[in-house]
């Protein structure tokens, strides 16, 4: 059961920094407001503001115990960049722009909400703070749903987490599906929400934030090289391909920034790319760190001790 707590704790805390009610944005921007096309939706900023109540909760009680090891700027920044992150994909003009004129900024939005915010959420939880973020009879009570422990438990190994990713990746991108979401609210809503939900599944199999050992370090970065494969395998012939497949965007008369359906496409690709070799090359750095540290420590003959890397 024990094992089952934090990951029960973080579908919480994703629920409510991303709310479903907001993730649609439903009204056409002219071209010359977009700049202003800020929408400070009340759901996202009511969930922003209590996931970081939540946050800071279990943050100053490991604090009060001592274990500051276990709640430090390591923990809080990429949290807070998280919430920031997926606040300004959801509210910001980019999200006027993806849905009304650029499918290269409505992929930027994507890879927002469901790979840097999802990673950056998982990555300030880890450890024994999620254990700390609900008040225990919440907890106790999230435990008690048999339906509840058995599908995370299903989804939170390796293989179903990629699925499941996978599977809503490539679904989502199918031009007819991508241009009826764009037409009908509940239907967007439903693709952010999934691209969050998957993000964070795959995410808390790099991450590991409640140390369940599913993966070890060299399972972890085969998984991420996984990730990047199977998105050029998916995604990347429709977006490279020599016509525009997505209508919503090739009827669009104003082509904003110049970009024609078929430029704009391509863009579409080099974002989502970019994004996943940063965000991707990023965690393989920090996972590789402790070894090279170790190796130097080898070479050079110190005999400090060698410490295992921990997240």
């Amino acid at each position: 059961m024990r094992r089952l707590l934090p990951s029960l704790v973080l579908a919480g805390l994703a629920s409510l920094a991303a709310p479903g009610s907001a993730f649609a944005h439903t009204t056409d921007v002219p071209a010359s407001d977009l700049v202003g096309a800020w929408t400070p939706e009340p759901a996202v900023l009511a969930g922003s503001v209590l996931a970081i109540a939540l946050f800071g909760r279990g943050f100053l009680a490991l604090r009060r115990r001592g274990r500051r090891d276990h709640a430090g700027w390591t923990h809080a920044v990429p949290f807070l960049f998280g919430v920031a992150v997926l606040g300004l994909a959801l509210m910001s003009p980019l999200d006027a722009a993806g849905d009304d004129y650029l499918l290269s900024a409505h992929m930027l939005q994507h890879v927002l909400i469901g790979d840097l915010a999802p990673a950056l959420l998982v990555l300030g939880v880890r450890g024994p703070l999620t254990l700390f973020l609900l008040p225990t009879p919440v907890l106790r009570r999230l435990a008690g749903l048999g339906w509840l422990r058995r599908l995370l438990s299903f989804l939170l190994r390796p293989k179903a987490s990629f699925v499941a990713w996978a599977l809503t990746l490539g679904a989502w991108h199918v031009p007819t599906l991508y241009d009826a979401a764009l037409t009908r609210p509940w239907l967007h809503e439903l693709e952010h929400a999934s691209f969050f939900a998957a993000g964070l599944l795959v995410w808390s199999q790099l991450i590991d934030p409640a140390r369940r050992a599913e993966l070890d370090i060299r399972g972890r970065i085969l998984y991420a090289g996984a990730l990047v494969a199977t998105a050029h395998l998916f995604i990347h012939p429709v977006l490279l391909s020599a016509r525009a497949f997505y209508p919503a965007y090739a009827a669009q008369p104003h082509r904003l920034l110049g970009l024609s359906p078929l430029s704009d496409q391509h863009w579409a690709a080099l974002v989502m790319t970019v994004e996943q070799l940063l965000t991707l090359g990023a965690f393989l750095a920090l996972m590789l760190r402790p070894r090279f540290g170790r190796l130097f420590v080898r070479r050079s003959g110190d005999p400090t001790p060698e410490l295992p890397g921990r997240w």
